[in-house]
């Protein structure tokens, strides 16, 4: 029986370990993994604001999914200019094939540098979970009277999974991303936030393979993530799946809708 587990253990660790991480699509993770989604639905929302929007900023785009999806949702309408940005070369590639033929100029921009735009370019900026918020740059290149209005990861999210490879976290690491603070950060370059909305959401592990591609996926939760480096946790993680059922956490996610206020005559 124990050869068995080792011989599934190495299996699901193979087929987590050999799933391409390029981009923000997630459905390899059917029937592997669930987290439930906020109530808002961040996409469809992001679709009518592109609908009333003339030009429109996506940071850190990812592969263009969820602009994607969203210019979709926006259809027939659509912002007359609209670009996107993303720091992660496979990315850039990933998102300019999926973009380009819906008229979205994707530019190679790493994350911590200044956005590469006009100031008062646009009158919308989109972003679907940013490693951080630029807010300088973000009030930079946006109009008077425009908006941003993204998705944000919020504090501790899936550290229920961080804690379990790296140890209880000290309350300065589980703080950081909280609204709070944010909006902090965001009212201090300029912009007014006209809501803040927060959640926190259940996410289930079903097998160790998922385990394994989220955290090749998600870079930040366990920073420099191998699995020969971890694997006397993975082989505890996955003893107690077997045993236990699926490994529950929870994620946390805020939306943004700030404004840059109208110029006073």
């Amino acid at each position: 029986m124990a050869e068995q587990t080792h011989r599934i253990f190495e299996d699901l660790v193979a087929e987590g370990t050999g799933v391409p991480t390029e981009g923000w699509d997630f459905s390899w993770f059917e029937g592997r993994a669930t987290e439930a989604r906020p109530s808002w639905g961040y996409a469809r929302a992001a679709g009518g604001r592109l609908a009333r929007a003339t030009a429109a900023l996506d940071i850190q785009t990812g592969g263009g999914e969820v602009l994607g999806f969203a210019l979709g949702a926006a259809a027939p309408d659509r912002p007359r200019l609209l670009a996107a940005t993303e720091g992660w070369p496979p990315n850039v590639g990933k998102a300019s094939a999926l973009l380009s033929e819906r008229g979205v100029v994707v530019v190679a921009s790493p994350e911590d540098a200044p956005l590469p735009f006009a100031d008062e370019t646009f009158d919308l900026v989109l972003s679907r979970h940013p490693v951080r918020a630029h807010w300088s740059e973000i009030a930079r290149v946006l109009r008077p009277g425009g908006s941003y209005f993204a998705q944000h990861v919020g504090p501790a999210s899936v550290f229920e999974l961080v804690e379990f490879f790296l140890g209880p976290q000290p309350e300065a690491v589980r703080g950081v991303r909280h609204p709070a603070r944010e909006r902090a950060g965001a009212e201090a370059a300029g912009l007014e936030i006209v809501g803040l909305r927060a959640e926190r959401l259940r996410m289930e592990f079903y097998d160790i393979a998922a385990v394994v591609h989220f955290l090749r996926k998600v870079v930040w939760m366990v920073p420099g993530f191998k699995v020969e480096e971890y694997e006397p946790q993975l082989r505890a993680l996955h003893r107690r799946i077997e045993v236990e059922g699926p490994f529950v956490a929870h994620s946390t996610r805020h939306l943004f809708d700030a404004r840059k206020p109208e110029r006073r005559p």
